[in-house]
């Protein structure tokens, strides 16, 4: 299965003939797409194949408290107060690069659409912008009932002083190991 992002279009993760061709062993990889915007601004998709169902693999996303527990190079997320109606999180993300710690911190605003999608937007934070979703979607019956993609996309623009080509790496990187985390998470708690 192939993303391909266009510009200034949402990604289709999952066409009828992309899923209809599925094989669940090349499903189990994690698929990472980047796309240069405007200026310092890249898009970045990625996508999971996880053989449990929406409703669990939702209930490990919105897990807030507990995220920093299994994904790697995340070391804080918690909820803070928030305006009513609203969920707010924080969370730092550290990881040691040609022996220098580093970390980027984001306060981000929540918006659940059960079962379907998590969006969030940076209300403060280390970036410039940072914003995007999580999507959950249903994979074809012929993989199996109770099976789910969960497709992640970020718009991110980091600051001046973060070298941009270095953040989009490290993003890309870290989406690959957190996305397989959440998988192995869902798999365990099933």
């Amino acid at each position: 299965m192939t993303l391909t992002p266009q510009p200034d279009q949402p990604i289709e993760y999952l066409s009828p003939a992309l899923t209809a061709t599925a094989d669940l062993a090349d499903a189990e990889n994690v698929e990472v797409v980047t796309e240069k915007l405007q200026g310092r601004q890249r898009r970045i998709c990625a996508k999971i194949h996880i053989p449990q169902s929406l409703e669990q693999v939702w209930r490990v996303l919105t897990d807030y408290e507990h995220l920093s527990d299994f994904i790697p190079n995340l070391s804080k997320s918690v909820r803070l107060a928030a305006p009513e109606g609203k969920i707010r999180l924080e969370q730092i993300g550290t990881q040691c690069f040609l022996n220098i710690q580093f970390c980027a911190r984001v306060v981000l605003d929540m918006e659940e659409n059960y079962p379907n999608e998590l969006g969030f937007s940076m209300v403060e934070g280390d970036f410039k912008s940072f914003r995007g979703c999580w999507r959950l979607v249903p994979a074809d019956e012929a993989e199996g009932a109770n099976h789910t993609y969960l497709c992640y996309e970020l718009t991110v623009q980091p600051p001046l002083a973060m070298p941009v080509a270095l953040i989009e790496k490290h993003i890309r990187h870290n989406l690959i190991q957190n996305l397989t985390a959440i998988r192995q998470q869902a798999i365990a708690l099933a």
